[in-house]
């Protein structure tokens, strides 16, 4: 059994605060997922290797940083920034139009003046505030549950009250049912000696957290899913100019006239088909780095795919009644994951599917609790600094 480090005391409500105010989202970020480990770890010394939301936190935190520095943009932006047949159309009718330009140029000049990459910084800062704004109240909530009833030693109702009191009524976005009954069951799971028993308890507070942490990011995650898609249309404009030094004014007013008229100039009709082409192609980039979690640098998990593999033999079958009932709402297809592949990221409903599996999938897998960064990076972020090395 994974053991806490002497080293990493418990994270604590004014450590979680003090990372919540991190300036730099990308450094603010590593932070929150080393806090993430520490906590998860923290908690095992009483659940024993029973995954804890924080477990799971861990690898979507880190996996979320890649999104938030756009390691991968520039390689992907080059894959995928647009496809051969609309960059040929568009090079074809600039250069017989009259331009000069190579059809290298033409493809730059078309990217600058739409941005596409625009689309990739909106993303990232959705998933930046998304980051923050969940690890602010959920991280805190489980920092000050280890402060406070963790350590109980025996089950006390009223200790277990006064830290749900706390917590807002009502549901989420807005409420904090879901956390109020979540950290009960993690109280409870912490006085039963049945592995089983323990074991559902664990996993239905993770799935009520998850639930709610999953309706609180809906707007950040469909901001950064449709990101390509925000905003005004180009300015056609400046690249009317740019690739028409000379003619360009002339032919700005031209496309203005036939506009007014209700039609479309030739190099409208082909500059706007080259931009929605584009602005797929982007949509594509973003989805496939969100749609992809690396668990503990060993599975790596296509959220649009089934969860692997079956379910632990402790949780093939559920007995818990409240676990079946919230399992039957979030889960079409009871005790099996096929079927669980999120079509649609954006979609709650897909999302909670893909999750519940992926929780009690790997429910009592140990590699979770591995460490997501050397002693080095940990060392270096703590500090306030970028690590060297693969984040």
């Amino acid at each position: 059994m994974p053991t806490l480090a002497a080293s990493a005391p418990v994270p604590t409500v004014d450590d979680v605060d003090r990372i919540a105010a991190v300036p730099d989202p990308i450094v603010r970020n590593l932070q929150i997922t080393q806090c993430y480990h520490e906590l998860a770890r923290a908690m095992i010394a009483r659940t024993g290797i029973n995954a804890n939301w924080c477990t799971f936190a861990t690898w979507a935190s880190k996996q979320a940083g890649q999104t938030i520095r756009k390691q991968d943009f520039a390689r992907l932006f080059e894959a995928h920034s647009s496809s051969v047949d609309a960059d040929t159309t568009i090079v074809a009718t600039v250069q017989a139009l009259g331009s000069r330009r190579a059809p290298q140029e033409i493809i730059e000049a078309a990217q600058q003046a739409f941005n596409p990459r625009a689309a990739l910084d909106q993303a990232s800062d959705a998933v930046a505030r998304g980051n923050k704004k969940v690890f602010e109240e959920i991280g805190r909530e489980f920092a000050r549950f280890l402060a406070t009833c963790f350590n109980d030693s025996s089950h006390d109702e009223a200790s277990i009250a006064a830290f749900c009191e706390q917590l807002r009524p009502g549901s989420a976005p807005h409420g904090q049912a879901l956390l109020q009954r979540a950290f009960k069951h993690y109280y409870a799971a912490l006085f039963v000696s049945d592995a089983k028993a323990r074991a559902e308890l664990m996993l239905l507070a993770n799935l009520e957290i998850g639930l709610h942490e999953q309706t609180r990011l809906q707007p950040e995650i469909a901001e950064a899913l449709n990101a390509a898609f925000v905003g005004a249309p180009a300015p056609t404009f400046r690249l009317v100019m740019g690739l028409f030094p000379i003619r360009g004014v002339w032919m700005w007013s031209r496309m203005i006239v036939l506009r007014l008229l209700g039609r479309r100039s030739l190099f409208d009709q082909v500059v706007e088909a080259w931009a929605r082409e584009t602005r797929r192609q982007v949509r594509l980039m973003i989805t496939e780095l969100m749609m992809t979690l690396e668990l503990s640098n060993r599975v790596r998990l296509r959220l649009g795919d089934d969860v692997p593999g079956d379910f632990p033999p402790i949780l093939a079958y559920i007995d818990l009644p409240d676990l079946r009932a919230l399992l039957a709402d979030v889960d079409p297809t009871p005790d099996s994951a096929m079927g669980s592949g999120a079509r649609d990221w954006a979609n709650l409903r897909d999302r909670m599917h893909f999750i519940a599996d992926m929780f009690r999938r790997y429910h009592d897998t140990s590699d979770l609790f591995d460490p997501p960064f050397t002693s080095a990076q940990i060392a270096a972020m703590k500090s306030g600094r970028v690590p060297d090395g693969r984040l």
